[in-house]
C-alpha cells in the first residue's frame, strides 16, 4: 500500500483512512504507534484518537503523517547520517561510524556552498532516509522546522581558535 492509497481509502470510505494507515504500520513498516509517533512529531493521544476514530484527522496532521510515512517508506538497510557543509569541511570525513546496537551507519556527505543550498540538502537527506543530519548552525533552526530527522549543529570550537591565531599573526 503506499501514501496514494491511504489518502484514495481516506476520501472513498468512512473509516478507510484508519483501516489503511494500521495496514501499513502493521503488515507493511511492522512499527509500533509509538515509533511512528516519534518520527512524524505527532502526539501518541492526537494518533490513537484518530485511529479510534473519535477524530478526524485534520490537514496539518495529515500533511504530518504522509511525511513520516514518506520518510519511513524510503529508510532501507543503508542506514545513515547526512553531513551537510561547505565542501572543504568534508576533507577526511570518515565514510562509517559505529552506532552501538544500530551497528555500523554509514555517513553520507551533502557538500553546499550556501545557506540557500544547505536546506535544499536537507530536505533531500531526509527524503534520501537520513537517521539524522548534521549542518552549520546558521541553518540548523531552520532544517530542524522543515523536516521531521533530529538536527545536530557544528560547533567547532577549534576551528574558531584556528581563525582566531590566524588574525592575530595579521596585526
Amino acid at each position: 500500500m503506499t501514501v496514494q492509497d491511504l489518502i484514495s481509502n481516506m476520501l472513498r470510505e468512512e473509516g478507510g483512512f484508519q483501516k489503511s494507515f494500521r495496514n501499513i504500520l502493521d503488515d507493511e513498516l511492522k512499527i509500533s504507534l509509538n515509533e511512528f509517533c516519534q518520527v512524524s512529531g505527532i502526539s501518541q493521544s492526537t494518533m490513537y484518537k484518530i485511529l479510534e476514530e473519535k477524530r478526524e484527522p485534520n490537514l496539518r496532521t495529515v500533511r504530518q503523517i504522509i511525511k513520516a510515512l514518506n520518510v519511513l517508506y524510503h529508510r532501507g538497510p543503508d542506514k545513515f547520517v547526512a553531513v551537510i557543509a561547505a565542501p572543504s569541511f568534508m576533507t577526511n570525513m570518515p565514510k562509517t561510524m559505529e552506532a552501538g546496537t544500530n551497528g555500523l551507519v554509514n555517513i553520507r556527505e551533502y557538500p553546499v556552498g550556501t545557506v540557500e543550498d544547505a536546506i535544499i540538502a536537507a530536505v533531500r537527506a531526509e527524503r534520501d532516509g537520513a537517521l539524522g543530519i548534521i549542518c552549520a548552525p546558521i541553518v540548523a533552526n531552520t532544517v530542524e522546522k522543515i523536516t521531521s530527522v533530529q538536527v545536530f549543529p557544528i560547533f567547532s570550537f577549534d576551528s574558531v581558535i584556528k581563525a582566531l591565531d590566524s588574525f592575530k599573526e595579521r596585526l
